[in-house]
């Protein structure tokens, strides 16, 4: 009797209803699609009972993949790969993405983990499952990992492909409608470049793309934006390269073809400010006028010595205060991201960081500011110095799923200063309007009450005051009168016996 050729893909929730298809999944789906296998893909964001639904689907199927990256992913992973287990131990579970590619050996050495695809999966995927399929031994597939007599055998390495030369992606397995449900907006994530040819200590990705930046040509990423954007009547586009404007000859011509194409959509993309401040006011005004709406960009931090620690030599001042200028005056929405609590990071230099951005979101009205605590991911560059840190690096697989910049806790960022930072960032969050990627849900009473009590947060901000938070407690009030206004998913959510924790915006 022939095997099944179903393949059934799993996908965690990431503590976020801002909601979309799993890139990793759609494109290792491609392959396997035209070589003949089924694939049914489940979300757990948009998946009621989604437990049930995978053990359903995994009864008369060949494998069951799973794509993830570290932090609260690992709890549902861990939930659905135990309760395969309990049905079938002989079941092949077989996990990718960026947290198995950087750490193979801790993740395979998990009981219920029989594989592992070690980063690009497009080949090495669809190649083990011919294996998988035919009850053969996968020695010779390059990229993976599998257990044999209780050991454990990683295969060499695969190359790295350029991103032109792999396939499309599988966007016709996304369930748009039930992302918008959960959303309030309908979008997709899309990658036209890989890698990044800067090295800041606290980033994976040199970790895998080895920082050789390859890109789509511009023809290309016009052809596809503006069909994928038409065909599922997507009204935005998160384009997720690591750094989008490394060329600018590029990135002006990709401007220049969406207009001449008539795109209607809007997007958003990530870059480092000394790039973004290279280009002219025209520049961005051209890439306005094709439906660019965002440039995130990691700041990161508002001290010297800390950038430096960082190694973001590369980056300044002048051009972050440039960036926000001409993004402005281009009608563009400049974002910055921040990462508090950096090794070295003391109270002054975090007044210094916060002193930047008050004075950022004062001079330039409009700009945003996203926050996280620093998180020592596997793979970076500081934590090559974890012992001289004091990070105990989680000793199993399970353990990661608490690495998660929302909340971390670092042994020098405990106690009351992890309460106060947490704090900080509330008062930050509605200090000043920020603009989630979902549908602003929010009644004309809230946005109002919300805008009052944004300028004794500005005040508390100013002067580092945060006892008795009181504007805090109104605000989480003002968010349960919105429906919708919160995450479905919070990482604290999947944890037991978690403590309440504010929300975040």
């Amino acid at each position: 009797m022939p095997r099944s050729r179903k393949i059934v893909f799993f996908f965690p929730s990431f503590a976020s209803s801002d909601a979309t298809a799993p890139l990793g999944i759609l494109a290792v789906a491609t392959p396997l699609i035209r070589a003949g296998y089924q694939i049914v893909l489940i979300d757990s964001t948009i998946t009621p009972d989604y437990k049930k639904r995978v053990l359903e689907e995994t009864r008369d199927a060949l494998c069951l993949g799973i794509s993830l990256v570290t932090g609260p992913m690992i709890r549902e992973t861990v939930e659905i790969a135990k309760a395969i287990k309990a049905w079938n131990p002989d079941f092949p579970i077989v996990l990718g993405g960026w947290h198995p590619s950087l750490l193979p050996t801790q993740t395979l050495q998990a009981p219920y983990i029989d594989y592992v695809v070690r980063g690009q999966g497009e080949e090495s995927f669809l190649e083990l499952v011919v294996h998988i399929e035919n009850r053969s031994a996968p020695d010779f597939v390059a990229g993976i990992g599998f257990k044999r007599d209780n050991k454990l055998v990683f295969t060499p390495e695969r190359g790295l492909r350029p991103i032109a030369d792999l396939p499309p992606k599988a966007y016709h397995l996304a369930d748009f409608d039930a992302y918008q449900r959960v959303c309030g907006k309908r979008w997709a994530m899309y990658t036209s470049s890989l890698a990044c040819p800067f090295d800041c200590a606290y980033c994976t990705n040199g970790a895998v793309y080895k920082r050789k930046w390859n890109a789509l040509s511009p023809e290309q990423f016009v052809e596809e934006t503006v069909d994928l954007s038409r065909r599922y009547n997507l009204e935005m586009l998160w384009v997720v390269d690591d750094n989008f404007l490394v060329d600018l000859d590029r990135a002006r011509a990709i401007g220049e073809g969406l207009v001449r194409a008539g795109a209607e959509f809007q997007w958003s993309i990530q870059a480092t400010t000394n790039l973004t401040s290279r280009l002219s006011l025209e520049d961005l005004k051209l890439l306005r006028r094709a439906g660019l709406h965002q440039i995130c960009q990691g700041v990161d931090s508002g001290s010297p010595k800390i950038l430096k620690a960082m190694n973001k030599t590369f980056q300044n001042f002048d051009d972050i205060y440039e960036s926000a200028a001409r993004c402005l005056s281009a009608g563009m929405r400049p974002s910055f991201n921040i990462i508090f609590a950096y090794p070295g990071e003391g109270p002054t230099e975090r007044r210094e960081t916060m002193a930047f951005i008050m004075d950022v979101c004062r001079r330039f009205p409009g700009t945003e500011f996203w926050t996280n605590i620093f998180t020592p991911y596997p793979g970076t560059n500081v934590m090559n110095r974890a012992e001289e840190l004091g990070i105990e690096a989680p000793t199993s697989f399970e353990k990661w799923a608490e690495f998660f910049p929302r909340y971390t806790k670092l042994p020098w960022l405990n106690g009351r200063d992890h309460e106060e930072l947490q704090i900080m960032r509330d008062y930050l969050r509605i200090a000043f309007d920020r603009i989630p990627i979902g549908a602003d849900r929010r009644t004309r009473f809230t946005r109002l009450a919300q805008k009052c009590i944004s300028f004794p947060a500005r005040f508390r901000l100013d002067h580092s005051l945060y006892r008795f938070p009181v504007e805090l407690w109104i605000n989480d009030k003002l968010k349960e009168r919105t429906a919708g206004y919160k995450p479905v998913v919070d990482a604290r959510r999947l944890e037991p016996n978690a403590e309440p924790v504010e929300a975040t915006c």
